[in-house]
């Protein structure tokens, strides 16, 4: 352990706390990650772990695996003003049918309030249009598949509001890894690097969710370090025995002169089979782009009904 952490320890908590403290850090890099007491009984090879989930595709892919099956979906998305009023809202229920290799989208149910819509039909809210390219199918969509390896985000051949939604996108799929197209910032979001390891603390536990026993990595920014990074705090459950991702709690925040955003997300996972996919996302953004109003967004998908 570093000594200004030593010192920092034993000033702030004594010499037993110390004894408790050094024993529970362990340095990966740059990294000092805090392990608690039932981590260090399970042997865990933190070196290893860091690893694994520096490399997780699990997460993204659980959610290319939705573009290969039937599902039903609740949507509830709701616009409010700065007061936190509603402005708007969607209330619908969809499902996903899939067949020939292709997919489609019905609506078995919609209520639309306030100005969601304009008069023809099309979104008001850019935080609705990006649902929609997140959770909506239009149209017949063929020759898809779940394949992660080799398959990135990108902003290429991208502008305006399109490349602000990949920009989003990409955060929202892969947070922890290295953004391209994110002026100044692109490094920032690679979050597990040394190079950020000055700006975070983490640490890793363990607990059941959902009668799954999980790993509990955490990445917090630092008191004073906020405007430095993208990523405010990120906390995961790894499955303990496969690795994979079972829920994800984040918040991230960006400013830029184009636009800037402050969104906390939630995604917990389930199986279909043997297909790793989200079941629950909630998400609660303030978003401001360029001659655009500020608009505050929440919205919970609840995705069921796996075929």
């Amino acid at each position: 352990m570093p000594f200004f952490i030593v010192t920092m320890l034993f000033n702030c908590y004594g010499q037993d706390s110390l004894l408790h403290a050094a024993d529970s850090a362990v340095e990966v890099g740059r990294k000092t990650i805090i392990l608690s007491e039932v981590v260090i009984d399970n042997k865990l090879n933190v070196p290893v772990f860091i690893n694994r989930i520096k490399n997780d595709s699990t997460f993204y892919k659980a959610f290319r695996n939705l573009r290969i099956l039937n599902y039903a979906a609740i949507n509830d998305i709701r616009m409010n003003d700065k007061k936190g009023n509603p402005q708007a809202s969607l209330y619908s229920k969809t499902k996903q049918l899939r067949d020939s290799n292709c997919r489609r989208m019905e609506v078995t149910e919609e209520q639309a309030t306030g100005d969601f819509y304009d008069e023809h039909h099309q979104y008001n809210y850019y935080t609705a249009n990006m649902y929609a390219s997140l959770f909506f199918t239009n149209g017949r969509v063929c020759g898809e598949d779940n394949i992660v390896a080799g398959k990135e985000f990108s902003t290429e051949r991208k502008s305006g509001m399109e490349k602000h939604k990949e920009q989003l996108k990409m955060l929202f799929f892969n947070p922890g890894k290295r953004i391209k197209g994110l002026p100044f910032m692109s490094s920032k979001t690679a979050i597990y690097d040394d190079e950020m390891a000055e700006y975070y603390d983490m640490s890793i536990d363990m607990d059941d969710y959902n009668s799954t026993s999980c790993y509990i990595f955490k990445q917090k920014v630092k008191e004073g370090k906020e405007a430095d990074v993208v990523v405010d705090e990120m906390i995961t459950w790894f499955n303990d025995k496969t690795y994979e991702v079972v829920a994800r709690t984040y918040t991230i925040s960006y400013s830029a002169m184009v636009y800037d955003f402050k969104v906390s997300m939630e995604v917990q996972m389930t199986h279909a089979g043997d297909l790793l996919v989200p079941s629950l996302i909630r998400y609660n953004g303030n978003w401001k782009a360029v001659f655009k109003k500020r608009e505050r967004g929440v919205f919970t998908a609840t995705l069921y009904d796996f075929k």
